[in-house]
């Protein structure tokens, strides 16, 4: 059931329409002015306002003006006696959604009205599905209160806002898909498809045909035609999953789609423009790729507009305890087990772990506890052995710190700290035989950051 204000001054076209409109199922209101419409309308919630142009004290049309600058969504219905080209055409440049003279066909206003009904349930309808979307897809599905994730949240926000080709990095499990579906959803484009295909997934010959498309015959299987990601997403984004695993043939094949927004099915001699915004993701160091002839130079500028790292779970330890809470909680729903808590000692050697397999590793371990615990509480016996060696690795240290006494003049922080890092980049180096990708995986590092490292200290 609808509601709907009737507003007109004559006593028998209120009537009427309260009756008609009444039979169908809708709830009338009347108002015999614009002055008592502007007041209901301030005080109560209608869904769709039918009004009178001519009228003694406040014209139809002043009624329409506030109703669009109170309540845009709410439709307008004008009728009037008094029919002429310009009243109607002020209407609709307001933003009435229809134009009837009197008399009209009383079927003819009912069709009206469910129309403009139905075309407001289905604004509100994408209205809601766009705040679904935001929930699950956006920036409350990445979690975190550390530095390095609120800047990576004003990032996203700000880069959303763009149409700019975005490169995300980070190693594996660090969420770089959400990121790119949390891109599209804060864009213009999110009502439009999302579309993404792990490249390193796919063989050379079936990563062409799945982002271009191919005809019917155009190889062996292809017993009809097909249209490629690239087109699916036309108007909205397409995300590149893996891009630094594509072929030096692909990587020819997609810069040139960069650079002409067109792609050509296989088969096809013909071009089909398209407008699909490009997210790319790579755990490798694609720079590194370059100089080493793996990856074209030329794509990698291309890609590398705005640039975006996800940071490691390890250099953002603090967002331990509030993922673990968040993955405790929904696998809590999912096996119904009456598991509250994590205990003390498991959030010590969650926060303790480096995390090699970063936010993906976590919820393993996670859902694999909920699925072991017997009790209401996750115990340190439920993780895995890896996990419970956290203590004993770092026993010495540990020990030693708690041993440790402070002058009265106090100590350099950062520099105790700076001189750890230092020890430690030596040390790894020195154990991989001065080979830095060997010393970064001994340090559990990405590369990247190894090197940065290294140059700060002057190590190299």
């Amino acid at each position: 059931m609808s509601r709907i204000l009737v507003v007109d001054d004559e006593e028998s076209m209120r009537q009427l329409l309260e009756i008609a409109l009444g039979k169908v199922g809708h709830r009338v209101t009347t108002a015999a002015s614009g002055n008592r419409a502007l007041k209901l309308i301030e005080t109560d919630s209608f869904d769709l306002v039918i009004s009178d142009i001519k009228m003694p004290d406040m014209s139809g049309v002043e009624v329409l003006r506030y109703i669009k600058q109170a309540e845009p969504s709410v439709p307008v219905i004008m009728i009037t006696a008094y029919a002429s080209a310009e009243t109607a055409v002020e209407a609709l440049r307001l933003g009435a959604y229809d134009y009837l003279t009197k008399p009209f066909k009383m079927d003819e206003l009912k069709s009206n009205v469910e129309n403009a009904l139905e075309k407001r349930r289905l604004k509100e309808e994408v209205v809601h599905l766009k705040r679904e979307l935001q929930h699950k897809h956006g920036l409350d599905n990445m979690l975190g209160v550390s530095s390095a994730m609120l800047e990576l949240f004003d990032q996203i926000t700000a880069v959303a806002a763009t149409s700019s080709t975005v490169l995300i990095t980070g190693e594996s499990g660090t969420g770089k898909e959400l990121a790119a579906r949390a891109i599209h959803v804060g864009s213009g484009r999110a009502s439009e498809p999302f579309v993404s295909i792990n490249c390193g997934a796919v063989p050379e010959m079936l990563l062409e045909s799945e982002l271009f498309g191919h005809l019917k015959g155009s190889f062996t299987g292809a017993i009809s035609n097909h249209k490629g990601l690239f087109e699916v997403a036309h108007k909205g984004t397409i995300f590149l999953d893996e891009i630094g695993e594509m072929s030096p043939t692909m990587q020819v094949k997609l810069l040139r789609v960069l650079q002409e927004k067109r792609i050509r099915r296989i088969g096809s001699t013909n071009e089909i423009e398209v407008d699909a915004r490009i997210l790319a993701a790579t755990n490798r160091d694609l720079e590194e790729g370059v100089r080493e002839k793996t990856f074209r130079e030329d794509l990698f500028y291309r890609l590398n507009v705005i640039p975006i790292h996800m940071p490691p779970l390890r250099d953002r330890r603090e967002d331990v305890p509030l993922l673990a809470e968040h993955f405790l909680e929904s696998s809590r729903k999912t096996t119904g087990k009456n598991i509250s808590k994590i205990s003390e000692p498991v959030f010590e050697l969650l926060t303790r772990y480096d995390w090699p397999g970063n936010v993906r590793e976590l919820q393993n371990v996670i859902e694999r506890a909920v699925a072991l615990e017997t009790t209401s509480m996750i115990q340190p016996e439920r993780l895995p052995e890896k996990l419970q060696g956290v203590s004993d690795a770092f026993a010495g240290e540990r020990d030693t710190l708690d041993q440790a006494s402070f002058p009265e003049e106090g100590i350099d922080f950062n520099a105790q700290v700076s001189n750890l890092e230092r020890r430690l980049l030596t040390a790894a180096m020195r154990q991989a035989g001065g080979v830095q990708t060997k010393a970064s995986k001994l340090l559990r590092m990405n590369l990247r950051s190894f090197r940065y490292l290294l140059q700060k200290y002057d190590l190299r």
